[in-house]
């Protein structure tokens, strides 16, 4: 069993609410203690919007449900939500959950104190009423009662579009709560998109996000064929809206890092990957990518990344690769590209 998370720990310290319970655990789910609450509860369902998370927990007696909305139809009668990092991510899962679960819902809050957990109370007013019940280990736990559910909820309302002006073109970006820029360009792809090597024929946009970085090239070179893969269903969503935006098309596909590309090479791959999951630091996935991606480029193929300046990828790329080139670095950031050798 994998350890749990500070959040599920204080969820633990009350199983007698659990007890025979239908329980759908939403959120940011990180660890396995679903799976704790299967000898407890009646029945208890997971719902993801990060493909690796419901990936894990398959066949284990959890019922999975994955995607950018819940699409359940079994009755629950608790939730448990664990706290998003996105406060905007946290109001649209509200809404879509207690408008597709309904009243007469009793609901657990838990997340740590850093994450703005504390705003529960308020955000949760317009669906009932959940208040503190405990605190340990820098966390908190609510409960209460959903007794006024969303009375509607169309994913359509909760995209946040923007504009991007990349060279010549103008763009539509289009992305949903909990997704990276989502109100904005993020400096780190700014960088990018000024310093881009020469790029031809299949490109894969790893970590896509919105679709940022594989729309500005598809609107500035229509010959380009693009993969798009994120790990979460809502970067899934909105990179196809972002596309559907700006009249471009591409292949959209949810994919743990490079685990559903199979058989396929590409002339480059490229990237701003995360180094965020949840509100820790997190570097393996994109350490995985980087030691992996040889093995899906084509001879002379190219990898091109955007990353934090402190991070240290290169020596990573250089293992892969032979080399690493910096096409371009700020205090913040880093443009990386390296090149197959054959």
């Amino acid at each position: 069993m994998m350890t749990l998370t500070a959040p599920s720990e204080i969820a633990q310290r009350h199983l007698t609410l659990f007890e025979n319970k239908h329980i759908l655990l939403a959120g940011e789910l990180e660890d396995d203690f679903a799976q704790q609450l299967l000898s407890h509860a009646a029945r208890v369902s997971v719902f993801s919007t990060h493909h690796g998370y419901a990936s894990r927990m398959k066949n284990t007696g959890v019922e999975v449900h994955e995607g950018a909305e819940y699409g359940g139809e079994t009755p629950v009668d608790l939730v448990l939500f664990y706290w998003p990092k996105s406060k905007a991510e946290a109001d649209f899962l509200l809404a879509m959950l207690t408008h597709r679960l309904g009243a007469n819902v009793d609901w657990i809050v838990v997340g740590e104190n850093r994450s703005g957990v504390k705003s529960i109370e308020k955000r949760f007013a317009p669906y009932g009423q959940v208040t503190k019940q405990d605190s340990a280990r820098r966390c908190s736990l609510y409960y209460g009662e959903c007794t006024s559910p969303a009375p509607h909820f169309e994913l359509a309302a909760w995209f946040n579009d923007y504009p991007l002006q990349v060279g010549e073109v103008a763009l539509t970006i289009r992305a949903l709560p909990g997704v990276f820029s989502h109100k904005t360009l993020d400096d780190g792809t700014a960088l990018l998109l000024k310093n881009l090597p020469d790029i031809q024929g299949d490109v894969m946009d790893i970590g896509c996000g919105a679709g940022v970085i594989g729309t500005a090239l598809l609107a500035s070179n229509t010959k380009l064929a693009l993969t798009f893969i994120d790990v979460n269903h809502l970067a899934v969503a909105s990179t196809q809206a972002t596309l559907e935006a700006n009249g471009l098309t591409g292949s959209v596909f949810i994919s743990d890092m490079l685990s559903a590309v199979s058989g396929q090479q590409f002339d480059t791959i490229i990237s701003n990957p995360p180094f965020h999951e949840g509100l820790d630091t997190y570097y393996r996935a994109t350490e995985s990518l980087l030691e992996s991606a040889p093995r899906y480029l084509r001879r002379h193929g190219q990898i091109v990344i955007v990353a934090n300046s402190f991070l240290r990828y290169p020596p990573i790329i250089e293992k892969g690769f032979g080399q690493c080139d910096t096409l371009a670095k700020t205090r913040r950031f880093a443009v990386y590209q390296a090149q197959k050798s054959r």
